[in-house]
């Protein structure tokens, strides 16, 4: 529903499409037909509309459907001839071909070719050569040549292939002679929104007429007519248009965006009801609806020109709908809940049996884990600068660690409008420039000062990381394959030319990008970032004046900041004069000055940034968390204390005394003790941040780290294997959110995530993914125990399995029961933001996914032939597959609401099919075991 700001509307586009049909004779008109369609891009889509009016019989059937329709040229040599005109009128190129003998309209200008009418441009055949005749005069543009010439008008002339033309304000070239095809209408992308061509036999009586429609969704187009004997048709596809029984009236569309930049913090419309029997205010926002007569309003999106602001509002109608759902729902969560405590349920039975198995002497494993062991850490890379004029420059102007720790205090607002401290962006700036924390022995902050102070240096510098094995990319910058590193220098030829500059242009255009250009993109924001920071673009960090806004700017930008008396002088001076006195102070070992001047800049930043400038206990806190890196930091230790656990139980199987049992011990309180850091991490983001820490693909790692852990010490009160495969796969998960393509930086949440549905659902769902893994890593154990299974050991190892199971069964119920709530609870969001329960969206679709094959894995016990613990453990494992599909493959393979990197190529690591392989000969080889050991 659009409305625009100062008008009313009480009218709404539908949200199926339908079929609209008017028949007359001229004097009488036959009751109009709305019918609602649904057609599919896949399989055979039917229609048929049979009537008749006044005797004669009336069939309309549809022929063919075309998502997304595009018009194509083919060359087809028993084709008709067509020229290719490609102009760039509207912004864009744009290609047509004009059939030969017809002219075609382009941008208000007629084209003709060979067309027996006049045209302003026609391109005609005389003797076999083609030429031009303009009805206005014009130029072009010989590229071949660099040749410069004219159009007469009215004059017959030669035509000049590849040559840019302009005649009429209209820009075009011909790029080759004409050729012989056929022009036809195809499936276009997805997601080029184009509408779809509908074809129908339109038959009255004994005669048939062919016709086309195009439509939409949320579109009305113009209908299509067409006359078969006396009677006339009008025909079309799309919305149609429904009316309310009362009209709302937006009064004002507010848009806030964070401050000084232009992303949307939220965005709402003002608005009044008007009904005959009562008038009042509303204010419509992202997840604050408008429930008026059963009709339910969203705030959907916008639309901003120069000429007016329109909001888009969503309109759903479903009295009772809500209110009757959301009971059925709090039932489900209720009995999903009491699985878990009430007496005789599958879960207490799995208790139990646990309790008895531990009271007798359960014994532990490593060789589970041995495997894993060869999984490769993060390198360390070695900073060495060979120029000994660049080495003594930096030793030269080296600022002290002291100074450094007061300038990160100070007070930066980022492109998306987060304010932040300096050593926030400063360790970001560099860790996505270097992937490093550091720079030689400087701290991120030393290193973003000097740049500041010494930016011509830093641009010889080779502080751009490249990723490893691109030969290509170091050829086109000219520099040694073996260069781990480069320059900003290396990047412009002599004349100042960026070398990468059509590469990742032509790499942007492509839907699918090869690892080259996935490279070529990744370096070239490195470059823009390092370029910002050298030019001081980003060192924005004075507030203007009374601006409602909030923005703040860097000294490139005060020109067009306006400050005024005092104020102008102090922000014009202040920075050039704070780098001249922190050389000098390099050299005196005197930061006094420098310091004083930094006290008045925050002084001056909390006098007229107050409105967005961060408490003190915030900004400590931000700073504390950059410093330590909880969660980059602990999960080595969760790997090292992890594989010590294993060998201590792995020891205890064959010499058990009270020396082992207290390093058991204390390995656990050590797990327990990272488990505390890794909490107060999350809390410390949370504060940090202002929001829930799950909000993007690096804080959902690290909060699916955190369940795995939180659940395996639950389960693994009383064994201590399970706590040791806990912490180990809760180190793996921390490593992989510290992979290059996860970014942790803290970041200002979407107007949709801005609600308290982000803590409650997400931080549900994302929970139940730890048990999935506990259960995944505990099948593989097993597995591997009935692999090293003998007929000494035979009891106990069995022992170990059997509890092993019933632990894995308990973790994925629990995580079944969280991922369903999850899941609904994700629909009443849904519902509360968009109006919508379910959209198929594919992370939803791949999450209903996971719950039916998780439903079948804990059922397995109930189908013959399928009930053994080699059978449930195997497929614990197998079925871990489809919670990485929904976690990571839905938002690399597929585009949707939840994706996070839609566009790029979608490579799959090859350590997966590594992994399939291995696991598949696990299998094989427990299952040989199994069944000699264990079947009878």
């Amino acid at each position: 529903m659009p409305i625009k700001e100062g008008e009313a509307n009480n009218t709404y586009l539908s949200e199926k499409n339908y079929i609209s049909i008017q028949i007359n004779d001229g004097k009488d008109q036959k009751t109009p037909v709305h019918q609602s369609i649904l057609l599919s891009s896949i399989g055979n889509n039917k229609y048929k509309y049979s009537t008749d009016f006044k005797g004669t019989a009336i069939s309309i059937k549809l022929t063919n459907y075309t998502p997304n329709a595009q018009d194509i040229f083919e060359q087809n040599e028993s084709g008709k001839n067509y020229l290719r005109f490609v102009e760039s009128g509207d912004g864009g190129r744009h290609d047509h071909f004009i059939e030969q003998g017809t002219s075609l309209m382009v941008h208000g200008t007629p084209v003709g070719y060979d067309s027996p009418n006049v045209n302003v441009v026609d391109f005609k055949t005389v003797d076999g050569l083609l030429k031009i005749q303009s009805g206005i005069d014009g130029t072009f543009f010989r590229m071949a040549d660099k040749f410069e010439g004219v159009i007469v008008k009215d004059s017959l002339q030669d035509f000049s292939i590849l040559a840019v033309h302009s005649i009429a304000g209209l820009q075009f070239v011909v790029p080759q002679y004409p050729s012989k095809g056929v022009y036809k209408t195809v499936a276009g992308d997805k997601n080029n929104n184009a509408p779809a061509q509908l074809e129908f036999d339109v038959t009255a009586g004994d005669k048939t007429e062919h016709i086309k429609l195009h439509g939409s969704k949320f579109a009305i187009q113009e209908p299509t007519q067409v006359s078969i004997g006396n009677l006339n048709f009008r025909l079309n596809y799309g919305a149609v248009l429904m009316k309310l029984p009362f009209s709302i009236k937006l009064n004002d569309f507010q848009l806030d965006n964070y401050p000084g930049s232009q992303s949307a913090m939220s965005y709402a419309s003002e608005v009044t009801v008007i009904d005959p029997s009562e008038t009042f205010d509303f204010r419509i926002f992202m997840n604050n609806i408008l429930n008026y007569k059963g009709y339910k309003f969203f705030q959907s999106s916008y639309s901003i020109t120069e000429e007016y602001e329109e909001t888009h509002l969503s309109v759903n109608h479903d009295f009772w709908g809500s209110t009757v759902t959301y009971i059925g729902y709090f039932l489900l969560y209720a009995g999903l809940l009491l699985i878990l405590f009430i007496p005789n349920t599958r879960f207490d039975f799995l208790r139990k049996s646990l309790q008895k198995i531990r009271n007798k002497k359960a014994t532990l494993t490593i060789l589970a884990f041995l495997f894993i062991s060869s999984v490769a850490f993060s390198q360390q890379h070695n900073h060495t600068i060979t120029e000994q004029q660049i080495d003594s420059v930096l030793k030269a102007n080296e600022i002290s660690k002291e100074h450094a720790a007061k300038f990160s205090t100070l007070i930066i607002q980022d492109a998306g409008g987060r304010m932040k401290p300096v050593d926030t962006y400063a360790s970001e700036f560099l860790r996505k420039v270097s992937k490093s924390d550091t720079y030689k022995d400087m701290n991120a902050t030393q290193v973003f000062l000097s740049i500041q102070q010494n930016p011509r240096v830093w641009f010889q510098i080779p502080i751009v990381y490249l990723e490893k094995g691109n030969t290509q990319l170091r050829d086109l910058l000219g520099i040694p394959h073996e260069s781990e590193y480069t320059s900003l220098a290396s990047f412009f030829t002599e004349q100042g030319m960026y070398k990468l500059s059509e590469t990742q242009q032509e790499a942007q255009k492509n839907t699918i990008k090869s690892k080259f250009e996935k490279d070529v993109i990744n370096v070239d924001r490195r470059i823009n970032l390092l370029y910002s920071t050298i030019t001081g673009d980003v060192l924005r960090i004075f507030p203007i004046p009374n601006d409602p806004t909030n923005t703040w700017v860097s000294h490139n930008m005060l020109s067009s900041a306006n400050f005024k008396g005092q104020d102008s002088i102090f922000v014009r001076q202040l920075l050039p004069i704070y780098l001249q006195t922190l050389s000098e102070a390099g050299d005196s070992k005197n930061y006094t000055t420098p310091n004083e001047l930094l006290d008045g800049l925050t002084k001056f930043q909390k006098k007229y940034g107050s409105a967005v400038y961060p408490s003190e206990r915030k900004i400590n806190i931000e700073i504390a968390y950059n410093k330590y890196d909880v969660f980059k930091t602990i999960y080595s230790y969760y790997m090292y204390i992890g594989t010590l656990m294993f060998f201590f139980v792995i020891f205890q199987i064959f010499n058990n005394n009270k020396v082992i049992n207290f390093l058991i011990k204390a390995s656990i309180a050590i797990i327990i003790g990272l488990f505390l850091l890794h909490t107060g991490g999350l809390i410390a983001r949370w504060m940090v941040s202002g929001h829930a820490p799950w909000s993007n693909a690096y804080e959902s790692m690290i909060y699916v780290g955190w369940a795995t852990m939180f659940f395996g010490l639950i389960f693994g009160r009383k064994s201590s294997m399970t706590i040791a495969a806990t912490a180990f796969l809760t180190a793996f998960i921390l490593m992989v959110a510290h992979w290059n393509w996860m970014d942790p930086e803290i970041a200002n949440l979407q107007p949709v995530l801005n609600s308290y549905w982000l803590m409650i659902h997400v931080s549900i769902i994302v929970a139940s993914y730890g048990p999935f893994a506990l259960g995944m890593i505990l099948g593989l154990i097993s597995l591997i125990l009935m692999i090293i299974t003998t007929k000494n050991n035979k009891v106990k190892i069995g022992n170990m399995i059997k509890e092993i199971t019933i632990i894995n069964e308990m973790s994925l119920t629990v995580g079944l029961i969280l991922l369903i709530i999850g899941n609904f609870l994700g629909g009443m969001w849904a519902n509360e933001s968009w109006g919508r329960y379910w959209g198929w969206d594919p992370k939803e679709t791949w999450a209903l996914i996971s719950i039916m094959i998780y439903a079948f894995v804990l059922h397995l016990r109930l189908v013959p032939g399928l009930r053994s613990r080699f059978t449930f453990n195997m497929f614990s494992v197998i079925a871990f597959a489809s919670i990485l599909m929904t976690y990571f493959g839905v938002n690399f393979y597929l585009s949707g609401l939840h994706s996070y990197a839609s566009g790029d190529k979608a490579i799959t690591p090859t350590f997966v099919y590594y992994s399939i392989g291995v696991f598949a000969v696990i299998a094989t080889a427990a299952y040989f075991q199994y069944k000699k050991h264990y079947k009878k």
